[in-house]
This record gives C-alpha cells, sequence and structure tokens, in this order.
C-alpha cells in the first residue's frame, strides 16, 4: 500500500477527477452504460481467483484486529459471493435506465409544457466497513444512476475492494466512458474520510454504509448531505394470531441466515397471551440454533440469559436475540416506537387487521407482515443491489437502489412565450 504525503492533496485530486467525469457520466448513453456494467461482471468472475487471495490477506488483517466471527463472515468472499456480485453487475445492468425518466408531465394555460425529469445528483461519496461486495453494489448503481463516485472501503477489506474496483475500472474502459467515474481510495489513512466528508466542491452526497461508529462519525462530521442509517434495530412482534409454523421459519431465519447484516433480527415481542406457548416454542427453536436470548418475563425459559434495560434498542449483529412479551399489539408498537431505529419491523399474524394497525401505525423504512427481515436488502426488492438501506426522510428511504441516487429537474418549453 503506497504512502501519501499529503491527504488533502490526494483527496482534492479524487474529488476534481471525479466532478469531471461525473460530467460526461450525465449524459452517457444507456447502452454504454450497460457494456461497462456487462463488461465489469466479466472482469470480476475473471479475475475471480486473484480476488480470492485478495480477500485471504484482509481475512488475515482482519484475524490481527480481532474482528468477530460475525465481522469476518461479512468479510469473506468465496465463489459463491463473487457470483453473487457478478449477478448482481448484471441485473443492474439489465434494469431500465433511471436518467432522462419522465416523472410527470403538464401543459399551462400559458402555453407551457413542463416535464420534470430524472437526473443524476453528480459526485457520491460511499464510506463503508468490512463488506468488499459493497465496492461492486455502490460502483454499479452509481454508474446506472450517471453519477461519478468515489469510494472508501473500510481498511480491513483493502486489498478486495482494490481488486475488485480494478474489475469495474475494466468495465468503464471496454464501454469507452471516463476511468474516473468510479474512483477507490488507496489509502487506509482515516485522513481519507474527514477530507471526503467536508468536500462540498467537489462531493454532493455522501453514503455511509456501517455501523454505529462510523455512521455516527458521519453525520457528525460531514458538510456534505448524508444518507444514511445509525443501526438496524429489527423487531419481530409475535401477535395473538401468529401461525405457529410461519413463526417458527420466519423468526429461525431473521435471527441466523445471516446474523451480521442490517436486516437481521435483534428483538422479539411476543403478545402475552401466547407467551407461554408459542413463545416458548420459538425461544427453545433459537437455543436449539444456537442463539443466546436474552429473555424476560414469561419467555425465560432455562437456558436464557436474564434480559436487562441495555438489551432493548440493541444491535447485535451477532448471534444473539432479546426477547419479552408485550400486552397487545399496541404495546408492541410503543415499545418499538421507543427503541427501534426506524430502520425494518415485522410482525407475524394471520389477523389482517392487527397487521394493517401494525402498518399504519409505526413509521420504518421497511415493515413486513409474515415475512423474514432478511429479505430488508435492495436485490429482494428488484434493484439488484444497493448502496444502503436509508432511514431519514428526507430524498431516499429504505434500500436505496439506481432510482435513489438521481434528483430530477424541469424541462420547461414555450413558443415565444412571455408572461403577463
Amino acid at each position: 500500500m503506497k504512502d501519501f504525503d499529503s491527504i488533502p492533496a490526494l483527496m482534492a485530486d479524487l474529488g476534481k477527477r471525479a466532478k469531471d467525469a461525473s460530467r460526461d457520466l450525465a449524459f452517457a448513453s444507456a447502452e454504454r452504460k450497460h457494456a461497462a456494467l456487462i463488461a465489469a461482471a466479466d472482469a470480476v468472475w475473471k479475475n475471480r481467483a486473484q480476488i480470492i487471495e485478495a480477500n485471504k490477506k484482509d481475512l488475515d488483517y482482519g484475524r490481527e484486529k480481532g474482528l468477530s466471527l460475525a465481522m469476518m463472515d461479512r468479510l469473506m468472499l468465496d465463489e459463491a459471493r463473487i457470483q453473487g456480485m457478478v449477478d448482481g453487475l448484471r441485473t443492474v445492468a439489465e434494469q431500465t435506465d433511471p436518467v432522462g425518466e419522465v416523472l410527470a408531465e403538464w401543459d399551462m394555460p400559458s402555453g407551457l409544457n413542463i416535464r420534470r425529469i430524472r437526473t443524476p445528483l453528480g459526485v457520491i461519496g460511499v464510506i463503508y466497513e468490512s463488506r468488499p461486495n459493497v465496492t461492486a453494489d455502490a460502483g454499479a448503481l452509481c454508474l446506472k444512476s450517471g453519477n461519478a463516485v468515489i469510494l472508501r472501503g473500510g481498511s480491513e477489506s483493502f486489498h478486495s475492494s482494490t481488486a475488485i474496483h480494478a474489475c469495474l475500472v475494466e468495465g468503464l474502459k471496454a464501454a469507452n466512458l471516463p476511468e474516473d467515474a468510479i474512483q477507490l481510495v488507496p489509502t487506509r489513512d482515516r485522513a481519507a474520510v474527514q477530507e471526503l466528508l467536508t468536500m462540498t466542491d467537489y462531493v454532493d452526497v455522501i453514503v455511509p454504509r456501517g455501523g454505529k461508529g462510523l455512521v455516527g462519525l458521519v453525520q457528525r462530521e460531514a458538510r456534505v448531505p448524508v444518507f444514511a442509517h445509525l443501526e438496524g434495530i429489527v423487531h419481530i412482534y409475535i401477535d395473538k394470531a401468529a401461525g405457529p409454523q410461519k413463526t417458527l421459519d420466519v423468526v429461525l431465519n431473521a435471527k441466523t441466515r445471516r446474523t451480521g447484516i442490517c436486516g437481521a433480527a435483534e428483538c422479539l415481542l411476543v403478545h402475552q397471551d401466547i407467551a407461554e406457548t408459542l413463545g416458548r416454542d420459538v425461544i427453545a427453536a433459537l437455543l436449539a440454533a444456537g442463539v443466546e436470548v436474552h429473555a424476560a418475563g414469561a419467555l425465560a425459559i432455562d437456558g436464557t440469559v436474564p434480559a436487562n434495560d441495555d438489551d432493548w434498542g440493541k444491535e447485535f449483529l451477532d448471534s444473539i436475540i432479546a426477547a419479552r412479551p408485550v400486552a397487545d399489539i399496541d404495546d408492541a408498537i410503543a415499545h418499538i416506537r421507543q427503541y427501534g431505529s426506524n430502520h425494518t419491523d415485522c410482525i407475524m399474524t394471520e389477523d389482517q387487521s392487527a397487521a394493517d394497525r401494525f402498518f399504519e401505525r409505526l413509521d420504518s423504512a421497511i415493515l413486513m407482515h409474515n415475512a423474514s427481515t432478511q429479505f430488508a436488502d435492495g436485490g429482494e426488492f428488484g434493484m439488484g443491489a444497493e448502496i444502503g438501506i436509508a432511514t431519514g426522510k428526507m430524498h431516499a428511504r429504505g434500500p436505496v437502489g439506481a432510482a435513489q441516487l438521481t434528483s430530477f429537474k424541469y424541462l420547461v418549453r414555450g413558443n415565444g412565450t412571455t408572461r403577463a
């Protein structure tokens, strides 16, 4: 890894090149962007052995840093995960190009024709931890939406991200698009993050993708607008009318499929009427699957750990879940409002009126009914990939795909039209 004498000069250079590239990319044809993404997908698969070799260096680095098993899982790449990256690149390539899409059109009595169309944001800075596949996802989505991007991966994924980034650049070259459209910060130095957060002359929006520490830092320090979520404090409420087998299947999947992702369930709320029946069955199933359950009240069976106040509103990102009985659906809603992070919350019930009440009275970015919270993912929403899950209410919310990485402008046409 090269040392740089001046991080501010390095980042200013990246920013200027990204801004220049963004101006060309904004009107690049859908066909050229498609070609770049297909060529990048081919390059990733062709170079999979080199990517896995680079990933081994990152795994060694992660072990030296003492990363948790869940974080090591997020960092690890194998052929199956590389195939997932390739599939994601191809899926994004085949999506309809959002740039230039007419969102609305109308005529005014004055004779003006007005259209509102999608337009790129410009330059996007993406700061992420651990998961090297974000390099491909973010690069693809920014390219598809006509934005240049400056990627700053986590120090632990440095080698993997560098190898993947080289494949994206290969795709840009093949399609005769500016290579500076997708840039990777070539240093682990944390000063580069501080610079990126304040580059208002070059960067239009920052997207942080990582843990609470990273996102909190970005939100505190950034002078550039931010799309962010602090945490995925994901709840599942088991209603008294929940279907037993559906509930067991969904809860186990939501917690155990991958414990280190932001859509993993972190808190289980169980209607008191079924706490000693279905509720305990679910707890027993979680324990049998190796999950550490911090339980309160009637859910505290043999093998659980007593829950305390710190367990509510906690993102474990591990094989741990908190659980407590609630009086009814309104008690569950009150708990989620107090401790949730507006990311993803789920209700298990066969009572449609209960599901409607849950959907109506909670304001999480994603609300689910009888479905695993692990589906909180742009790929599973048909977006091919996502650049993150936004929990704010301005501009983008939920999975941020290509369309969410655009703004709009008005095109107004007249015929010598003057205003009285």
